[in-house]
């Protein structure tokens, strides 16, 4: 029982980690910046009277 508790810790581990390098990697490769948000950019009013 103690030997089954190892592996799945392990390899709950080793998909935690697995997952946060993938969202890094992704977050570096600018797969979560906003793209709609630059044509509304224009729209906003930024007098500065």
């Amino acid at each position: 029982m103690f030997k089954s508790i190892v592996i799945l810790l392990l390899l709950s581990l080793f998909l935690g980690i697995g997952a946060w390098l993938v969202f890094l990697w992704a977050a570096k490769k600018g797969e979560f910046d906003d793209i709609e948000r630059p044509k509304y950019r224009m729209l906003e009013d930024d007098e500065d009277d």
